[in-house]
């Protein structure tokens, strides 16, 4: 072999090596076949939406699934709206709203792992406005026979409430109190910690506005904003670019219309102007639901938790911590305390809380075909995440609209679990 061609040879190998290397972390796009799937089988997904769109319950979907870090599905179908017949783009933004938990969730669990603080530390260690907190009875409010803890924001164990009536008066204690209106996380916390607690902290697991005190703690903490931690800890080592609190003014096209459903006429409505949240120049960086992203950027983000911290190359959080965090953390008492009475503010059959996310923990329960130890969450406009160890699969599903009565998110699952054609991990 002549110098030349030796030459040619190691130039290749390098560069196949560089490309094996590159790849570790990418995220290529594989014939389903390749990791277990089948391809016919996948197509599923695509009928389930525009099946939706064709009978008037969505407008449109972007869906993406994911098996041992390899793309196997990823589709858009419909339009942007109501109001605008482009077609959804696979990089089309939408709101995820309770989406961006999970992503709070790690940021705090970064400062955890840098020995800021530990699970069960007070809140109050660093947001002392949350010191002696009120609980509410109806023959009067009584100290809290406990401090809040940092896991208890993690969990939805805090106490707190949403705020989505005006019955109870907690709840319309958070809306006279107009929290998300509220400057800054700051100003927030401050008008929140005025508020009486709805529960004993530690006591029931309550769906509430605890992720956004988190998000809260992360600025104590830093001494960033959470959109700064954000795009310097997350976005930017994730590679995540389409993802923000405040849309940039060249990206806003590409943000779909908002959709909410119209019971009284049983149809797609646009949300109302009044209700609409406004994406530019944010400044209350919700880690409860703030966030606009896109499947291929969430997809980054989940990649890092299946693969144990690590993705693009940089490393958010150590493997043990990950799997802490998919971990169930509710005894049953804590689980099942207020489920009868408040259903609508609760976990599915066969599903507990870890951190930052649901976990499946019977799927004998869980009514639609899932794996124990499968986490998740979704966002209020029937947005859907969810991450399979067992299979080793990752999906997504993106779509805008509020209050959908549709088991839409079960049928993405139905879909994509149909397709698989082998069992397990690679």
């Amino acid at each position: 072999m002549n110098t030349f061609i030796k030459a040619r040879v190691a130039a290749t190998l390098v560069a196949l090596l560089c490309a094996h290397v590159a790849g570790a972390d990418s995220l290529q796009r594989v014939t389903p076949e390749s990791v277990g799937m089948s391809s016919n089988a996948l197509k599923r997904i695509d009928e389930f939406t525009q099946r939706n769109i064709d009978q008037g319950k969505h407008v449109g979907f972007v869906t993406m699934v994911a098996r041992h870090g390899k793309i196997v599905h990823f589709e858009a179908s419909g339009r942007m709206g109501l109001d605008n017949e482009s077609p959804i783009q696979k990089d089309t933004l939408f709101r995820i709203y309770s989406m961006t938990k999970p992503v709070t969730t790690v940021a705090a669990m970064m400062l955890y792992e840098e020995g800021y603080f530990q699970l069960s530390d007070p809140i109050s260690k660093f947001m002392p406005e949350f010191k002696d907190m009120q609980v509410f009875h109806e023959d009067g409010n009584t100290p809290a026979q406990g401090e809040i803890t940092v896991e208890q924001l993690m969990t939805h164990t805090a106490g707190f409430s949403y705020g989505f009536d005006n019955i109870h008066p907690v709840n319309k204690a958070y809306n006279t109190n107009a929290l998300f209106a509220a400057a800054n996380l700051a100003e927030f916390t401050q008008r929140l910690a005025q508020l009486p607690l709805r529960f004993e902290p530690g006591n029931r697991y309550y769906y509430s506005v605890a992720t956004d005190v988190l998000g809260a703690l992360v600025e104590r903490i830093s001494g960033q904003t959470l959109e700064a931690f954000f795009q310097q800890r997350i976005f930017k080592p994730l590679g995540m670019r389409d993802t923000f609190f405040s849309v940039p003014k060249d990206k806003r096209e590409r943000l779909a219309s908002n959709h909410i459903w119209d019971y009284e006429n049983n149809e797609i409505a646009l949300v109302p102007v009044e209700r609409r949240r406004s994406y530019d120049d944010v400044s209350l960086f919700s880690g409860g639901g703030g966030l606009v992203s896109t499947a291929m950027d969430y997809m980054k983000f989940c990649e890092m938790l299946r693969a144990g911290g690590r993705f693009n190359g940089s490393r958010l959080l150590g493997p043990k911590t990950v799997q802490y965090m998919a971990m169930n953390q509710l005894s049953d008492e804590v689980r099942n305390t207020g489920a009868d009475e408040f259903p609508a503010m609760h976990l599915y059959p066969g599903q507990s809380f870890g951190l930052g996310f649901g976990v499946i923990t019977n799927p004998g329960l869980s009514q639609v075909v899932s794996s124990r130890g499968e986490y998740s969450w979704g966002g209020a406009a029937d947005t859907k995440f969810w991450i399979d160890p067992e299979e080793d699969l990752v999906a997504i599903l993106m779509t805008q609209l509020l209050r959908a009565p549709w088991e839409t998110r079960y049928q993405m699952k139905v879909a994509t679990y149909q397709a698989l054609e082998t069992l397990g991990k690679q």
